[in-house]
């Protein structure tokens, strides 16, 4: 990373110098809270994935031949198979499955105020034949960005945490706190000069 932490968020503002561990607590009531987002926008810029209306629409085949789904169902079971990576927007979810009715590939029951979608016969028969490639989200570029989402979660949670203590805490658990998160910074930095 090459130290870009230092900046905002990090050496300044946020957890560094006078904010986060340089002795005076917190950089005001947004400090930690403007690292923390410093810190999510930089790991959603390296490993931000864009799928394009076709994979919408494969995914959402490969979704309901499992079995009826509403809109939202189809967008969090995305999400969730891509391990976060891909969570498709409403605003491609809904015009991908109104095209889809429109082609008689599926069909739209309401219920309680909500629609729910299943296949038609020619529906199964297209999801059918695109059973042999895989899912969106099990391409290649999906997985790898599975993979480099483990690290942002894990740290955007660190953070949430070191903001809990830092807001709810005693200044002696506080201290605690920022000497356990340099020593993690410490061994992460090991971690890299092995490699």
């Amino acid at each position: 990373m090459n130290g870009s932490f230092a900046g905002a968020g990090f050496g300044g503002r946020g957890f560094g110098g006078p904010g986060f561990g340089g002795g005076r607590g917190f950089a005001g009531p947004g400090g930690i809270w403007e690292a923390m987002d410093n810190l999510r926008a930089s790991f959603e810029q390296r490993s931000g994935t864009r799928m394009s209306r076709g994979d919408v629409r494969a995914a959402v085949l490969a979704l309901l031949a499992e079995q009826s789904m509403h809109g939202y169902q189809i967008i969090q079971e995305i999400e969730q198979r891509s391990g976060g990576v891909w969570r498709p927007s409403a605003g491609s979810v809904y015009p991908t499955l109104q095209l889809l009715s429109d082609e008689g590939l599926i069909t739209a029951e309401e219920a309680g105020g909500r629609k729910t979608y299943a296949l038609t016969e020619a529906g199964r028969a297209e999801a059918d034949a695109a059973a042999d490639r895989p899912a969106p989200w099990e391409a290649p570029g999906q997985r790898d960005g599975a993979r480099m989402t483990a690290l942002p979660k894990a740290g955007f949670e660190l953070a949430q945490a070191a903001a809990q203590v830092g807001s709810t805490g005693t200044p002696e658990q506080v201290q605690q706190a920022v000497e356990i998160l340099d020593e993690a910074r410490r061994r992460l930095y090991a971690l890299l000069a092995q490699g």
